[in-house]
């Protein structure tokens, strides 16, 4: 029983160590929700977010609680996640929208807005490190970099040409049905299969979207008159971008042997 207890107390700690990112600027969301639209020293609400998106990224480097090599991970994401915003949030195109004013911002994206992506590649790098994470039967990297473009492109040209998203599905299912994730806890090695955790994760992020839009942090379109959940169907959206972080994240951090086996390049 003891050792259950400190399992669990060891697998919460570290979740809650590598989500540091997103916890931390989800507190901000509901914080600073009394803000709204008004003006504090010459800058608004989204422009502090970004002040302290920045000084939670500097804090995680100085304390060495985040590698620059994680860091440069989650700037990648973190670019090709703006320019996705940018395409999505335009007029013509109003997927969302970010209703309250900023200084700091991109045409129609106030640029905080890439943090809360980053935050999402922060959680990989760090788990895969404090967890101390392997892969045995993961697919090849060619196989994994295909479907994470197709994915990425197809946020955007579903509104052009029919949306492939069921495939994606399917082919994300095929590719990592047998894939498991190793992991240390209490010393001893576990194992998971990949893609219930990765829907579990998709469901976390889907709440998480629940209170920032509650927060007004953004809006859809069904939701600027009066607030209500975000449909179920986003866990799909959610997913897709989960499997983007993580291979971006995987083929940048580690190496994948023949056999399928992958672990941290410092291993």
């Amino acid at each position: 029983m003891i050792s259950l207890f400190k399992s669990c107390f060891e697998f919460s700690f570290k979740a809650a160590s590598a989500a540091l990112f997103g916890i931390l600027l989800l507190l901000a969301f509901v914080l600073t929700a009394s803000m709204g639209s008004q003006e504090f020293y010459g800058f608004f609400r989204y422009d502090y977010l970004l002040f302290y998106a920045l000084i939670i990224q500097a804090c995680l480097l100085y304390l060495k609680l985040e590698s620059w090599a994680e860091a440069k991970v989650i700037a990648l994401f973190h670019i090709m996640a703006m320019g996705m915003e940018i395409f999505l949030t335009h007029p013509q195109i109003a997927s969302w929208q970010y209703p309250q004013p900023a200084v700091f911002k991109i045409l129609t994206v106030p640029l905080f807005a890439g943090f809360m992506y980053s935050a999402v590649g922060s959680f990989f790098a760090r788990s895969l490190r404090l967890f101390q994470v392997s892969f045995e039967k993961l697919p090849s990297f060619s196989n994994m970099l295909a479907l994470a473009v197709l994915s990425y492109i197809n946020f955007m040209s579903k509104f052009f040409v029919p949306d492939i998203r069921m495939v994606l599905f399917a082919w994300s299912m095929i590719i990592f049905w047998k894939t498991k994730i190793c992991f240390q806890l209490q010393q001893h090695q576990l194992q998971l299969p990949m893609l219930p955790v990765l829907i579990i994760l998709a469901f976390i992020i889907w709440i998480a979207e629940n209170i920032s839009t509650f927060n007004k942090i953004w809006l859809y379109p069904s939701q600027v008159d009066a607030w209500h959940m975000v449909g179920w169907g986003k866990l799909g959206s959610w997913y897709l971008l989960l499997l983007l972080s993580l291979v971006l994240v995987l083929k940048i951090l580690g190496k994948r042997s023949q056999e399928g086996v992958w672990k941290l390049k410092n291993k």
